[in-house]
């Protein structure tokens, strides 16, 4: 048969159909498994971006399996190939010791499933941010101030995490302040529910399964010390209502006569 000028046997011509037809189904592929693997973390509440190291590796299987079904068209033997795919991946593997870790560091992070793209995180380090993407190398969180912080994998892994979206997505704000030692101790609890109630309301926190808590925390060297306790519904919101709350308890507690007091010291002098 002639095709363009060229004259291919009928073998040739099976061969080239093969390969054509293997290599659209390993893009559609490839193009499916990421897409079933982004619906299946949706289901669990998790949305991946398109670099996940989840879809990355399925890709790759695709493409491998593939080239490999490609190579048997030819009627090239794979088991030479494979061969030396494993003296190939050995050598590679010593040499790239760092970046193999954080690969199956973000394989088991996905798999625990105790960090999550949404998730606040706070690290022993003192970064703190969104998780925005969990990468074959890397995690990536984006901060409060809309900055990207760029933390490995194995470092991750092996980190002191606190995860602000788990248990619960609830996060406790405790604002803590002082009131001086003649204040009405029943009076200055009252209040603060008050304000602390009425913050809610006006940004829209209320929550009846998590109302306001007041609690008289400890005796100071001029102080009492105190902790109203409310809950937003995410780490990011906690801002404007301690902004609120301290704001409007400050005019409350003037207008009640509670006073904050400022750091004092007794002296006693002994004569003689």
């Amino acid at each position: 048969m002639t095709i363009m000028g060229l004259t291919l046997a009928s073998d040739a011509l099976v061969q080239i159909a093969l390969v054509i037809a293997i290599a659209v189904s390993t893009i559609v592929g490839m193009r499916a498994a990421g897409k079933v693997i982004r619906r299946s973390l949706a289901v669990t509440g998790s949305t991946m971006p398109a670099n996940s190291v989840l879809v990355n590796i399925a890709r790759a299987a695709i493409l491998v399996i593939g080239a490999l079904a490609i190579l048997s068209v030819f009627d090239i033997s794979i088991t030479p190939v494979l061969t030396a795919l494993g003296v190939g991946g050995l050598a590679v593997s010593l040499a790239l010791q760092d970046t193999l870790g954080n690969l199956f560091a973000g394989l088991q992070i996905i798999a625990t499933k105790q960090i999550r793209p949404g998730d606040y995180l706070v690290l022993e380090s003192g970064h703190e941010g969104t998780v925005v993407d969990i990468a074959w190398r890397t995690t990536t969180l984006r901060t409060t101030v809309d900055n990207l912080v760029i933390v490995p994998n194995a470092v991750l892994g092996q980190a002191i995490v606190t995860n602000y979206k788990l248990p619960a997505e609830a996060v406790a704000v405790i604002n803590e302040f002082g009131v001086s030692y003649d204040a009405d101790l029943d009076q200055v609890e009252r209040v603060t529910l008050e304000v602390a109630e009425q913050v809610l309301r006006d940004t829209g926190f209320v929550s009846e399964a998590h109302p306001p808590v007041f609690r008289f925390r400890a005796f100071g060297d001029s102080q009492i010390t105190c902790a109203a306790i409310m809950y937003v519904p995410s780490f990011g919101e906690q801002f404007p209502l301690k902004s609120a709350f301290i704001k409007t308890l400050y005019q409350r507690f003037a207008a009640e006569g509670i006073h904050f007091p400022f750091p004092t010291r007794t002296v006693h002098v002994v004569q003689g």
